[in-house]
Order: C-alpha cells, then structure tokens, then sequence
C-alpha cells in the first residue's frame, strides 16, 4: 500500500515532501534513494531561521536527484525527497533530538546522547555546514514531533515497501543511498581527495561481492574510489543493509566538485557528462547482477 506524502508549504507553492519515481515496470532488483537532495524549504521553516537563502541551502547534497534521475529507466524505482536536510534528516535515528532545541520535555523514547546529535546533526539538525546555527531560538517540541510523524516515518515506510517489494520480487534487493559531500572532504588529513566514497557499514550493510563489483566499475570508469573513509554510511545503509536476509545496502558519497558549483549552488559545465558516467555505472552494474541472476536458469 503506498504511503501518501504530505505537501510542503514553500513561497512557490505547495509540492509533496516526497516522490517515488516508478519505472514503467520494474526489472532491476535495484532500489536507489536520495534522502539529503531536498531543495524545497517551508515557508514557516525559513521564518524560523536565522541563516539567509545561501547559508541555509550549505547541508543539501546539491541535484543528486537530477544527477540520478535516469534509474527509472533502467528498470529500478528512485525515491527523491523534495523537503531539505536542514529542516528534518531521515539518514537519522527518528528520535535523535536535542534537548537544548526545543521549548518543552522531548519523549522517553529521544536519543539525545548520540554523537551525531552532539554534533548537531540530529533528525532535527540544529546546524548546516560550517557549524552554523540553524534557528534564532527554541522551536515548540511538539513542531519537531510533527515533521517526524508527517514526513520521515512516511519516507521510511515507503523506502521500506520499495525494498520489501524488490526483495519478493527478485530474492534480494541491492539499496543504493545517494549523496555528495564537500569538495573539501579528504579520506585522511593531508591525503588525496577521492571522487566517490563507497560505504557499507565496514562490510556489515552489503555483500563484499557487490561493494567490490561497484568499486571495480566507478575506478573503471576513472574516478578516484575509496571505501568506508571518510564515510562509512548512516542509518539508511545501517537499518536496510541486512545482506543475510537479502537486502544489501551501499551508499555513495560524490565529490560535489564533479558536477557543481559548490559557492553559488547551481550545476556547471560537466553536470551532463559526469551524469553520464553514474549512468553508465548504474547501468554496468545492474546488468551484471542480472546477468547473475539468469546464470543458474540458463544451466538447467
């Protein structure tokens, strides 16, 4: 059953928290998501911030949606969310809250000792990149409460039928969580700067066959590839990637610098041709797992 998203109130209007973007008919056991891509701020959301139009916009993961919009097309389902990180982060705990945020008593079921909430980087973060603080003051706990229930467990919900239904229909399901990160990022200090970072939780969110079948087809490609660092994946790759009962789950963090203008957030001139590559990626590797899959029919 499909989960209805509810819709943002921007000044351009009203649009859907979420989108699904379905093939015609699903032939890839591929489910891929981009949960930080989001670039559809509240009106209500902006009133509340002390950061102008740039400085709130420094924690989207810029056009990944755009970057990855061709997946319907090569037979998997894409969900995309249109409302922004720095106003609810579904690749969180729901309940990573900070207390020092909210204007009354969170619920007993709040994680507030994480380290991701100490850093300010909770479901409801408190800063964008830069370490700049999101609101002038408290919002009403209750406001944070409501985001959750009306839009991340819904996001869940429908990531979670995407790939239960991929897992019934195919054996298994492969989870591709998108994402870019700063140009800035390097894997080490003072080590080289990679292209993409593949994570699966240090080998315990997806089959090291898979992992590896994605490095190998990103460095045949020619970009930089590490694994794990500095980027390991978050709670999507942790929560889905459960490779013993078949659902293997690998995030990509992309070098922003590939495809944008990091300063002034719009695409530049090689936005086509690196989205040709992810295409040509997505396109390999998907046909060589299905190729798997045929292998033992065709030995009968």
């Amino acid at each position: 059953m499909d989960v209805a998203a509810p819709n943002l109130e921007t000044a351009a209007g009203a649009c859907p928290a979420f989108e699904v973007i379905e093939p015609t008919r699903q032939t890839s056991p591929f489910v891929f998501c981009s949960p930080h891509s989001g670039r559809a701020y509240p009106s209500s959301f902006l009133a509340q911030s002390r950061l102008g139009p740039s400085a709130i916009r420094r924690s989207e993961d810029l056009f990944v949606d755009q970057l990855f919009d061709f997946v319907p097309a090569l037979g998997a389902p894409l969900l995309v969310a249109r409302f922004p990180r720095a106003y609810l982060d579904v690749n969180r705990e729901p309940y990573e809250l900070d207390p020092a945020m909210f204007s009354g008593p969170l619920p007993d079921r709040a994680n507030s000792a994480s380290v991701r909430v100490a850093g300010g980087l909770g479901t409801i973060p408190r800063i964008v990149a830069e370490r700049e603080e999101i609101y002038a003051g408290r919002i009403p706990v209750a406001e944070a409460l409501s985001r959750i229930d009306t839009i991340y467990m819904p996001f869940h919900e429908t990531l979670e039928r995407l790939v239960e239904t991929t897992r019934r229909a195919f054996g298994f399901a492969i989870l591709i969580d998108c994402h870019s990160m700063p140009s800035s990022v390097r894997p080490m200090p003072g080590g080289p700067k990679a292209d993409i970072v593949v994570g699966d939780r240090f080998g315990t969110s997806a089959a090291h066959h898979y992992v590896a079948m994605a490095v190998q087809r990103l460095t045949a490609l020619g970009l930089d590839v590490t694994r794990n660092k500095p980027y390991a994946g978050g709670y999507i790759t942790e929560r889905y990637g459960r490779p013993r009962g078949g659902v293997h789950a690998i995030q990509l963090e992309i070098n922003r610098a590939l495809y944008a203008d990091e300063r002034n957030f719009v695409p530049h001139a090689a936005f086509g041709h690196f989205r040709r590559i992810l295409w040509e990626f997505a396109s390999c590797f998907a046909a060589e797992v299905e190729s798997e899959l045929q292998r033992p029919a065709a030995a009968e």
